[in-house]
């Protein structure tokens, strides 16, 4: 069967998407990494795993409670690997579905074709690389909140909470209620900055408290906060025992940090949709029309994936998304999408905490040259300038000379730091260097998977040709 719509992500932007598009009687299909749909912010404990539920998984329930009522097929646990279809295909199949492969819950491998796509991909989480972040008992923001929300699992006995945005009191708040300790939470951005979103943030007065709340169990609990400052260190014999903050020095068995969001882009690059580099939304990002297409037909973007605009956005996002594609699959709307003024707030708001955590160059410039960018090949700041040197003009040379970017994460957690050095050595801008091809697998999968039963042996081989 070839469904009407297919949504690749189940966050936030991705639940709401589905949901509507089924609405409209639609044949719908949802695929979703995670082994329940929720995204980050909404991720829900395992299934079968009790926990307390607070304000942000009672918002999640809601969208799993209306996605699973609307008729979409969900395909939960699945890994999607490779993509094809659409613009894929050879010239003279205009019409061609797109293609998703992908690896089930149960390892089993299957396809899934679809008129239209919308791509509610989400984030990665940003770390800009400092002497130490590749020890044992330094993990992201994002990952202390999948131990603190899905698991109920403090990441250390006591912890120092690092970087940018509101993702940061987020989690030092959870840790207090989760009963943890905090040596100090180190915030990046100085009080005037916070000053200057104020407004914006006024747009969300619900968002807003919530942050003030934070903010104020923190002073309840008498937790140093540095404003303005950033981990130059983190320190430990082979794991985590202390973090340095200038000629500070905080004793600490967990450094949780996080610098910002980048959008998932690796599907919209894959299909060579139209991309622009904005700082501002996170990176580099599908352009999109008012409505949510991309430059590709019949291929949408909807969520953080297209550009950081937080949680609180993303449903209207999706949904908007979702009622171009029926319109344009010529299916009868009671009314033409466009953006409402609830998604134009959330914007707004979602705008001010993404300027606020963009790419600060000061921060990459204070990389020292010994500092490992890349983990999984192990290349230092130095390689990535002896190879602008030696004439590495764009990411994908950088690949070529370097490796970096050629591990297991594909260049999500090393590409915008290495791309940000490569374009100081060579004194241009981030957009000058354009970003790395898209490549299959979008995801590592197990070889064995694909092939099944597949050996060598199968492969066909002509006869020799006569001399």
């Amino acid at each position: 069967m070839i469904f009407d719509v297919a949504v690749l992500g189940g966050g936030p932007a991705g639940m709401a998407a589905a949901t509507e598009a089924a609405h409209s009687a639609a044949r719908v299909v949802l695929l979703e990494e995670s082994p329940v749909p929720g995204g980050q912010v909404y991720r829900a404990p395992p299934v079968g795993f009790a926990m307390k539920p607070d304000r942000d998984r009672q918002e999640g329930d809601a969208l799993r409670a209306a996605l699973a009522a609307s008729g979409a097929e969900i395909r939960a646990g699945c890994r999607v690997w490779g993509l094809g279809g659409g613009p894929l295909v050879a010239e003279g199949e205009p019409d061609a579905p797109f293609s998703l492969s992908a690896l089930g819950a149960d390892g089993v491998p299957f396809t899934v074709e679809a008129r239209a796509l919308i791509l509610c991909c989400g984030t990665h989480e940003r770390i800009i690389p400092f002497p130490g972040w590749t020890m044992p008992g330094v993990i992201g923001l994002a990952a202390a909140t999948i131990l603190l929300k899905a698991q109920g699992v403090l990441p250390g006995q006591r912890v120092v909470v690092a970087g940018i945005g509101p993702l940061l009191y987020a989690v030092a708040a959870k840790l207090l209620a989760g009963g943890g300790s905090i040596a100090a939470v180190i915030d990046a951005a100085t009080p005037g900055e916070w000053l200057r979103a104020l407004p914006a943030l006024g747009a969300r007065p619900d968002l807003l408290a919530r942050g003030v709340a934070w903010r104020t169990k923190l002073l309840a609990g008498r937790v140093p906060v540095l404003a303005g400052a950033q981990v130059t260190a983190a320190e430990g014999d082979k794991v985590l025992s202390a973090v340095r903050v200038g000629k500070r020095v905080f004793q600490a068995d967990a450094l949780c940090i996080g610098h910002g969001l980048v959008p998932a882009t690796e599907a919209s690059r894959t299909y060579r949709a139209r991309h622009a580099h904005r700082p501002e939304d996170g990176g580099w990002v599908p352009v999109l029309d008012a409505a949510q297409r991309t430059s590709v037909p019949f291929l949408y973007a909807a969520g953080d994936g297209a550009g950081v605009r937080g949680a609180a956005a993303a449903p209207a996002a999706g949904r908007l998304a979702a009622r171009t594609a029926l319109q344009d699959l010529g299916f009868s709307l009671a009314y033409a999408p466009k953006e409402d003024a609830a998604l134009a707030r959330a914007r707004r708001t979602g705008a001010a905490m993404a300027r606020m955590m963009a790419l600060r160059p000061a921060m990459i410039e204070a990389i020292p040259a010994e500092t490992i960018i890349c983990r999984c090949e192990g290349i230092t700041r130095d390689e990535i300038e002896k190879a602008a040197a030696a004439g590495a003009n764009t990411i994908n040379q950088l690949k070529h000379f370097t490796r970096c970017g050629m591990g297991p994460c594909q260049g999500r957690m090393c590409g915008e730091a290495a791309g940000a050095l490569l374009a100081s050595a060579r004194g241009v801008g981030l957009a000058e260097l354009g970003f790395a091809t898209g490549r299959l697998p979008l995801r590592p999968v197990p070889m064995a998977s694909i092939l099944g039963d597949f050996d060598y042996a199968d492969i066909p081989v002509p006869a020799p040709a006569p001399i």
